[in-house]
């Protein structure tokens, strides 16, 4: 699904990106994880095309990616729910969801204002309520179903779940372990790690703009290194 080789990133003279590789399969959710300041907004930046790859490749199914603009990245099929939600404050909900609502891949299924209100309700009751007059958890919800609205074949998310209540968290988790059943592929970063280990296939650990470890759930659970190393405060 998508497959990232060697890339290195740069902003201004200072690099960022210092051989990063990862892949998604198809139908996986597989995750970015580290500490603040080590790549993994930049890694997704790099795939979206936000920050231009100096060298490596990213490739999309059988598309070279690397050097196209950020809006044919997405037309491709790569749904982004960015840190921050970044939703249309002075658009309503009903509104930020239409506005990207595409079906270019043909879904047999496609994703449609009827499903995302079925799978967040909490949308359906302020469908008339504009983006800034939301809660944080409401507006992510709202990115994330702002992004299905796509029908993309991958869903990234930075930050999946960043200041939100526990409960909100939970809720995000139900959605995505739900997307996962539904054979959608994801690339997440979140620093909940233990949230995450119940659902993942496979995880990537950033330090330094560079993956230091990677491997499975029950691997991740095992290395108490890695832990201490590089997911600790």
């Amino acid at each position: 699904m998508l497959k990232v080789s060697g890339i290195e990133s740069f902003y201004g003279s200072s690099q960022a990106l210092f051989g990063m590789d990862l892949e998604v399969g198809d139908g996986q959710v597989v995750t970015l994880l580290g500490r603040n300041g080590m790549g993994k907004t930049t890694t997704i930046s790099t795939i979206m095309g936000i920050v231009r790859a100096s060298s490596g490749t990213v490739t999309f199914g059988e598309t070279d990616i690397t050097a196209l603009p950020s809006f044919k990245i997405a037309k491709l099929g790569i749904g982004l729910v960015p840190e921050g939600r970044q939703i249309f404050p002075n658009l309503s909900v009903r509104e930020n969801l239409v506005a990207t609502a595409a079906n270019r891949g043909k879904a047999a299924n496609p994703w449609t204002l009827e499903r995302i209100y079925e799978m967040f309700p909490e949308l359906a009751e302020r469908s008339t309520s504009m983006g800034n007059l939301l809660s944080g958890g409401e507006q992510q919800m709202l990115a994330v179903g702002r992004a299905l609205m796509t029908n993309p074949s991958l869903l990234i998310l930075d930050e999946a779940t960043e200041g939100l209540a526990p409960m909100i968290r939970q809720g995000i988790w139900s959605c995505l372990k739900r997307l996962k059943d539904e054979g959608l592929s994801i690339l997440v970063v979140d620093k909940n790690v233990a949230d995450l280990m119940r659902f993942a296939d496979r995880h990537y650990v950033v330090e330094k703009g560079h993956v230091v470890w990677s491997g499975s759930s029950e691997d991740l659970e095992k290395d108490i290194h890695v832990h201490e190393r590089y997911l600790g405060v």
